[in-house]
């Protein structure tokens, strides 16, 4: 297909050192010849790419529209239009243009030696001491990729929870508001194996020692559980875990704000005010 081309591009320029009656003359017999072929009425081969090629650039240097019979004008026209547009293509290209090598450098450098440092701390160092302005979206772009997860070596919360359930008690407090609208402190303690509640209690002036004393209703009655899990409230003081330590149990505390981490008795706690009390 090159080859072609470049036969008829050599033609072309050969074409510039003969007269210009001779010219004229050779056009004058290859339009008689081509008078005769379409006499004839002949079908045309489909065009190949070759042709579409010499064609759409050989047309562009004169008036073509009597000329060219194989194909139709309209053809032509959309053949110069995609030649254009491939054109363009290739010149213009979308989007912004990369930054330095230098700048992509700087930023894998100090993502690297500041791990908790993100886009907007990388791009806003790079403003202020350097007077730099880049987007954090391009600085996200060229920071190094995260390495995957390694599995950890202890179990997950949720493996703890699934492989010691039959042996963890769960306890938390939730309010409820009487019809004379006097306060009451409901205190709930739950299986987390079975969900079945092992004792409810209710005050309207709870404590630690208060909560103690339930606790040992439950734990003295029983002595196959092994875990006690309870949130972070100020009731739960030191000396009742170190009194429930002393009966056996050990004391699980959920982190601050995750009641999903208990949550077989937050889920209890909150269907008893919906379902009992409303």
């Amino acid at each position: 297909m090159a080859i072609g081309l470049f036969s008829d591009i050599l033609r072309l320029g050969l074409s510039f050192f003969r007269s210009f009656n001779a010219i004229r003359t050779e056009n004058l017999v290859l339009r008689r010849q081509l008078a005769k072929y379409l006499e004839r009425g002949v079908k045309p081969r489909r065009v190949d790419a070759l042709t579409r090629i010499s064609l759409a650039l050989l047309t562009r240097l004169f008036v073509w529209r009597d000329a060219v019979v194989l194909v139709r004008p309209a053809t032509i026209i959309r053949w110069h239009r995609l030649g254009w547009r491939l054109f363009w293509r290739g010149k213009c290209r979308a989007g912004r243009p990369p930054i330095p090598a230098e700048l992509r450098a700087l930023i894998r450098g100090m993502a690297q030696e500041n791990p908790l440092w993100g886009e907007e701390r990388i791009a806003n160092e790079l403003l202020v001491k350097l007077n730099i302005r880049v987007s954090p979206r391009t600085v996200r772009k060229y920071m190094p990729e995260v390495p995957p997860r390694q599995p950890r070596g202890d179990q997950r919360w949720s493996t703890f929870l699934k492989n010691h359930a039959k042996v963890i008690l769960a306890c938390d407090f939730f309010i409820a508001v009487t019809a004379t609208f006097r306060m009451l402190y409901v205190f709930v303690v739950i299986e987390h194996g079975s969900s079945r509640l092992k004792h409810v209690a209710v005050t309207a002036h709870p404590s630690a020692d208060w909560t103690l004393q339930q606790l040992r209703e439950v734990v003295g009655e029983d002595s196959s559980h092994q875990y006690l899990l309870h949130d972070r409230d100020s009731i739960f003081a030191e000396h009742l875990d170190e009194s429930i330590k002393a009966l056996g149990l050990i004391i699980l505390k959920s982190p601050p704000r995750s009641p999903k981490v208990n949550s077989i008795c937050e889920r209890v706690i909150g269907t008893i005010p919906r379902e009992c009390l409303d």
